[in-house]
């Protein structure tokens, strides 16, 4: 065997394998794929297909951090949602099939993660009040005239890194309150104004299996523009995808 032979295709890979940990080090990660994620929107009162279906998702998929599905047909849920690492939920139309809404649930059982934008976490649904109890632990049925309040963040964590400590903006001020009957919430921020006490904006809801994180901003382009904003949901995908 000649040695010299042996050893010049063995360094070779020495040095393309150091020259790619190299990279690496240095802020150049290996190619991941995409995160897939399922935004559901549609219903009254928020222009939706400028703002989720527009902002949000070019948002969400820049840089390739998502591959977002898009839909206001609750009934197109099922055929997207077994394929999907991150349900998005933005709605606050019904969602009235029963499949449909058990595959909601089982999607949180099987441990996947769940964001819930502004419209998701009022109480829309009288008739499906396991919804609020257990995905969102609670909802808002209230809130202030749309206007400028202040947001404060309550504790470092992923969901909220590289956002301000406080900001303001304009939107509507939720008055989310806790169903102490469901599996309660770690708040993140608060938001309040001089007149309103504060009220949870941005939380986890402690759910046993799931990550599921509540955003209550997000009424127009003064949230969905905001650089806060956009780093939320950026943070917040990334977050429940593991």
């Amino acid at each position: 065997m000649n040695l010299k032979n042996t050893l010049i295709p063995l360094l070779s890979v020495i040095l393309v394998l150091g020259i790619s940990m190299s990279l690496h080090a240095k802020g150049k990660p290996f190619h991941k794929k995409p995160i897939k994620v399922l935004m559901v929107g549609g219903g009254s009162s928020h222009d939706f297909d400028t703002w989720y279906k527009g902002a949000d998702v070019a948002t969400l998929e820049k840089d390739g951090l998502a591959e977002v599905t898009y839909t206001d047909d609750p009934s197109t849920i099922l055929q997207y949602l077994g394929d999907m690492d991150v349900l998005f939920l933005a709605n606050n139309q019904p969602i009235a099939d029963e499949a449909t809404r058990q595959a909601i649930f089982a999607f949180a059982e099987a441990g996947k993660g769940l964001i819930l934008a502004h419209p998701a976490i009022w109480y829309n649904w009288n008739d499906w009040p396991e919804y609020n109890k257990t995905i969102v632990s609670g909802g808002s049925r209230g809130h202030n005239a749309y206007g400028n309040f202040n947001v404060d963040l309550t504790e470092k964590h992923p969901v909220t890194k590289g956002m301000p400590k406080n900001f303001s903006l304009d939107d509507e001020l939720y008055y989310f309150k806790v169903d102490t009957d469901g599996p309660g919430i770690e708040i993140l921020a608060n938001a309040s104004d001089e007149k309103t006490e504060p009220f949870p904006s941005i939380f986890i809801v402690k759910n046993p299996k799931a990550r599921i994180v509540g955003i209550a901003l997000g009424h127009d382009a003064a949230s969905h523009e905001l650089d806060a904003y956009k780093t939320l949901i950026r943070n917040a995908v990334k977050w429940v995808s593991k």
